[in-house]
């Protein structure tokens, strides 16, 4: 019997043993992302309709729908168009070689042109509100009931206003 208690003892040493001999190392990392700033726009037409010489001026409105990262800063400036002879001052409609003046602004007040920061007028800024989320950043345009517009040639006039977010 005492073999056998030897031999027991024997045996639960050893296994106390391996226990005792396991071991564990550990290690961390980091997980790191950076997230761009990133911003997109659309917009749709700004139709002023039909106008008739001297009966008064049209006006017509529009947005520029900008999403940016959440916390984006932006600004949008708009330029002259691509009608020759156009201005961010006094953007001009093509028919041809014919022309009509028209104009955007900032507000509905139709005082502080919408533009480049060129030439007294004004960019609007906004803050990004996450991409799922577009910020309207709106544009009014008025075409002047004027002695230009009113010698204006019968006819379809349009032009190509570009948009440039800058964030």
């Amino acid at each position: 019997m005492r073999n056998s208690v030897s031999a027991l003892l024997i045996a639960a040493a050893l296994g106390i043993s391996g226990a005792a001999n396991a071991a564990t190392a550990t290690t961390s990392f980091s997980v790191t992302a950076t997230v761009l700033k990133t911003c997109s726009a659309t917009s749709s037409a700004l139709a002023f309709g039909s106008y008739t010489p001297g009966a008064g001026a049209l006006t017509g409105s529009t947005a520029v729908n900008v999403k940016c990262t959440n916390g984006t800063a932006f600004t949008v400036a708009l330029n002259a168009g691509t009608t020759t002879g156009g201005a961010i001052t006094q953007r001009l409609m093509a028919n041809g070689a014919n022309t009509l003046q028209y104009n955007l602004f900032t507000t509905t007040a139709y005082t502080t042109v919408f533009g480049d920061s060129t030439g007294g007028s004004a960019t609007q800024a906004g803050t990004g509100s996450g991409l799922g989320s577009a910020v309207a950043v709106n544009v009014y345009g008025q075409l002047p009931d004027n002695a230009t517009n009113q010698n204006a040639v019968p006819g379809n006039y349009s032009d190509t206003v570009t948009a440039t977010i800058t964030y």
